[in-house]
């Protein structure tokens, strides 16, 4: 049987068939081949592989690590994902994660759909959502949620083996609200955020020394310093949160949140929970 289908592939006269082996079940749009398309994926490499199969942190020679710390159930979980997240984050703390406040938020244009990451603070959390700190004038995330007002976050705590995932959209804080926030930070950190054209390419170092001498002129003698209207905070408002717990041969547990409004799948609006596999 499989020669028969090779063979199909191989033949451009004979019509496309399906390629993949009875007793698996079929893809929403299955797989096939005719002339006009490749016969393989990619070439093969030749090049010299510079990493392969790491194992960091494994006492097993040849093998990846295995986590086995705990483990995760429903039964386990807060009503809401802020809730559930608040208390994980609390157990991080005592667990002594090293700042587990840290998070990758990840971004993408339109229309072109290119990607892109960096890692930040979360600096708040409210019943809302997530909320970040940034400049939101000249930085490349900014660019990507004027034209595309959704993100996500990555929290990665190894000491817990575990990982938090939000998808959500994107919404300002005010200047009021960021002040707040603005206002904790060391006066070096103030005069920063006026003073850096964030993402925007430099002639040297020199020139970003330049420009936080000029701000220090500008605020000299003054401590209360008010928040640029570029900067501030960005509150990323959950649909998706999924909480992970590593677990043994990849078996991770994995539980997700997701927001249903009213009557849809037959809930009240809120959240359902739901197991999702490895």
């Amino acid at each position: 049987m499989l020669t028969r289908r090779c063979k199909s592939i191989l033949n451009p006269h004979r019509p496309t068939t399906n390629i993949l082996p009875n007793h698996l079940p079929h893809p929403a749009f299955p797989v096939r081949f005719n002339h006009t398309q490749p016969k393989m994926l990619h070439a093969a490499s030749t090049t010299v592989k510079r990493i392969f199969a790491p194992t960091g942190g494994s006492s097993d020679p040849g093998h990846a690590i295995q986590y086995q710390r705990s483990t995760l159930e429903k039964t386990d979980l807060a009503p809401s994902p802020t809730a559930q997240f608040h208390a994980w984050f609390q157990e991080a703390i005592n667990a002594n994660v090293y700042q587990p406040e840290t998070v990758t938020l990840a971004t993408a244009s339109l229309p072109d759909g290119k990607p892109s990451a960096r890692v930040v603070f979360m600096k708040e959390l409210d019943d809302r959502g997530f909320v970040i700190y940034s400049n939101w004038a000249t930085s490349r995330k900014s660019a990507d949620v004027r034209s595309n007002p959704q993100a996500a976050l990555m929290f990665w705590w190894r000491e817990m083996e575990r990982q938090v995932r939000v998808e959500g959209t994107v919404e300002r804080l005010t200047s009021e609200e960021s002040q707040v926030y603005y206002d904790t930070r060391i006066r070096g950190s103030r005069i920063g955020a006026w003073a850096s054209p964030q993402s925007q390419v430099l002639s040297g170092r020199e020139e970003l020394e330049k420009r936080v001498e000029e701000v220090e002129k500008r605020f000299e003698g003054e401590e209360k310093i008010p928040v640029p209207e570029f900067w501030g905070g960005i509150r990323v408002v959950p649909e998706v949160v999924e909480f992970w717990q590593g677990r043994e041969s990849r078996l991770h547990d994995r539980l997700r949140y997701r927001r249903v409004e009213e009557g849809e799948e037959g809930n009240e609006e809120g959240w359902v929970m739901e197991r999702l596999s490895p």
